[in-house]
């Protein structure tokens, strides 16, 4: 069977994407998988990133920020950009969602938790007009 993808992209791949990745996965609607992928990508996951999915049951230490690539752009069927701001990358995929979420990189714990929460919130949705779609994507 042929998985269709969601590719989440930021900028650095260390935050947003990786925990829109990994909800996405963990909820994922049959058929589908999700990837992530920013322009200027990080040597690792955000510290804090790992924190606030492990308060979830969901361990991303071992992920890598990658850089996007137009191949990851092409295979997508739906692109997520989840940054905002004018760093944010433009993304030639099929079908294109942009979440403007503020960097919770340098946030206190408290604040992070409510854009990981606010993310969770969003990919659960994703996941459910996937899933009443059909094949639209």
């Amino acid at each position: 069977m042929n998985l269709k993808t969601v590719l989440f992209v930021c900028v650095e791949n260390s935050f947003r994407s990786q925990i829109a990745e990994a909800y996405f996965n963990k909820y994922a609607p049959e058929g589908w998988t999700a990837i992530s992928a920013g322009i200027k990508p990080a040597d690792k996951v955000h510290p804090n990133a790992v924190r606030l999915m492990l308060e979830e049951g969901i361990d991303i230490s071992h992920k890598k920020p990658q850089m996007i690539t137009r191949e990851l752009q092409e295979k997508a069927n739906v692109a997520v950009i989840v940054c905002s701001g004018a760093l944010c990358p433009i993304i030639y995929s099929r079908y294109v969602e942009e979440w403007n979420m503020p960097d919770p990189a340098n946030m206190p714990l408290d604040e992070a938790r409510k854009i990981r929460d606010a993310i969770k919130e969003k990919v659960l949705d994703l996941i459910k007009r996937l899933a009443e779609s059909k094949d639209q994507f």
